[in-house]
This record gives C-alpha cells, sequence and structure tokens, in this order.
C-alpha cells in the first residue's frame, strides 16, 4: 500500500475524489461524507476540513446544504472549468498523432514583473516547453484549456498565440529534446508504474474486484496520475525515445480505470 502521507496531499485527494465521483453526486457532497470518503484513504478528520477550507479559499470548494440539511460542499463553475478540462488530458488514451503546434508568445511590463513569472510558471504547468525566451510551445490540442485558464487568471492580455509545423533546420525529434526536458519526464512514469503496475498485476490475478478496495486503489492512482498528463504534454510518439515510458504508464492507469472505476463508485455511493 502507497504511504498517502507521504505521496497524496489530503488536498490533491479531495480534488481527485471529485473528479472521479463528487461531481457526479446529486447536490453537494456532505463532510460527513468527505470524511468517510478521504479515511477509506488514510486521510484524517481533521486534514480533511483545514483541506476544504483552503479548497474553499481558493475559490474551487462553494459550500452548501444537502437536501435533508446536512452542511456539505459542491464544485464552483471554476472548478467545474478546470475537471473539465483535466478529463481531456486524463483520459485521452493512446498517444495522437503529429496534429502541429501552439506558440504562446508574451510579452509583460516591467512595472508588473510578478506576472511575467505566474505566466511562465502555468505555461509549464500546463505542459509547455521553451522553444526560446518568451516563447513556449506544446501540440496545438492544448490551446483551448490554455485559453481557458490564461483568461481565468487574467493573462491573456499578455500573451499571444499561434498555430503551426516545426519547419528545421534541426529535426523536430531534435528540438524537442530542447524543448522540453524528456530525462526528467521519463523518470515520473517510471514512478507511476513502479507504484502502480504491480497494483494492476494484483488486480489481473483476482476474480473478485470488492468496491472498497477498488475505491482505495483507483483514487491512490488517479491522483498519482492526473498530474502527469500535465508534466508530459502527450507528444507523439515518433518525436520520443525508443521505448518510452510514458506508453507503458497510459496502459496501467487505463487498465486500472476500465478495472476499478465502477466498482470504486458503489463504495462513494453512485
Amino acid at each position: 500500500m502507497i504511504n498517502v502521507s507521504e505521496q497524496h496531499a489530503p488536498r490533491s485527494l479531495i480534488v481527485t475524489l471529485y473528479g472521479a465521483y463528487g461531481r457526479y453526486m446529486p447536490g453537494p457532497v456532505p463532510v460527513a461524507e468527505l470524511i468517510r470518503l478521504l479515511a477509506a484513504v488514510g486521510v484524517d478528520a481533521p486534514s480533511v476540513r483545514s483541506s476544504v477550507s483552503r479548497l474553499k479559499r481558493r475559490g474551487l470548494l462553494s459550500p452548501a446544504r444537502t437536501e435533508s440539511g446536512a452542511a456539505g460542499y459542491g464544485l464552483s463553475a471554476e472548478a467545474r472549468q478546470l475537471l473539465e478540462d483535466g478529463d481531456r488530458r486524463i483520459y485521452a488514451g493512446a498517444p495522437v498523432a503529429d496534429e502541429g503546434w501552439v506558440l504562446a508568445v508574451f510579452s509583460v511590463p516591467e512595472s508588473e514583473r510578478q506576472k511575467r513569472h505566474v505566466l511562465r510558471s502555468r505555461l509549464a504547468g500546463l505542459g509547455f516547453g521553451t522553444a526560446a525566451p518568451g516563447v513556449w510551445i506544446a501540440p496545438a490540442r492544448l490551446y483551448e484549456e490554455t485559453e481557458h485558464t490564461l483568461r481565468r487568471l487574467r493573462l491573456d492580455a499578455y500573451v499571444d498565440f499561434f498555430r503551426g509545423e516545426h519547419l528545421g533546420f534541426a529535426a523536430t525529434a531534435e528540438a524537442v529534446g530542447r524543448w522540453w526536458d524528456l530525462a526528467a519526464i521519463a523518470k515520473e512514469h517510471e514512478r507511476f508504474l513502479d507504484a502502480h503496475a504491480p497494483v494492476l498485476q494484483t488486480w489481473e490475478r483476482r476474480p473478485d474486484t470488492p468496491p472498497q478496495e477498488a475505491y482505495h486503489d483507483y483514487l491512490l492512482a488517479l491522483d498519482s496520475w492526473r498530474h502527469l498528463p500535465y508534466t508530459d504534454p502527450g507528444l507523439p510518439t515518433h518525436l520520443l525515445p525508443a521505448n518510452w515510458p510514458g506508453v507503458r504508464s497510459a496502459q496501467v492507469f487505463r487498465r486500472l480505470h476500465e478495472r476499478l472505476r465502477d466498482a470504486g463508485a458503489e463504495f462513494a455511493g453512485l
């Protein structure tokens, strides 16, 4: 079993829970239910309450009453947009074909230089690589999510987007190795495989799928996996090194999702 306190922050697990199950529940999720569901992955009640408070301050969770009058939390409109954007990455499946690139070019006045740092951090967090100083690049399909993110942060006024293809002089696979730290990305995939490939192997030997165990293993796998499609923007396979571990990690997650998600939903009360 993975040590939750070391590798799975309570706040991240709450977001993962809402992404997997909470947003499909009728009405806000009662606080007591959040505590039950997080306890199943090793998070104590005080940690749940403090993490929920932080997510509320960030505008991601909204306090509300259930039909029975119990205290609960629903997703804000911003949080729903974030989850919908994330779905396209997290459940993307097999690597996509080469579809061109989106370039983000920004200019921030010196008087607002703090926004320059925020822009760099956000673009990197969305999976953009650096083609040149002030020129960021990503697969073209990431444009829509990037636009949503920058508008939400009111940073859109500083950025211009362009679509295009790479024409040289270096081979595109060589250029990709400069734009992204592929070795660091590969290590993230290998960490996921080290933690979750054995879990999949165990489940594939079992004829049964008990809901609580399925929920536990699925939520932890999803919590680990959902960050990876942002570290790795899903570059076309032919531009990546041979035996790229991202192919295997995507297969492991997909098979865990297919085996465990619906059984886990029973434990979550869906």
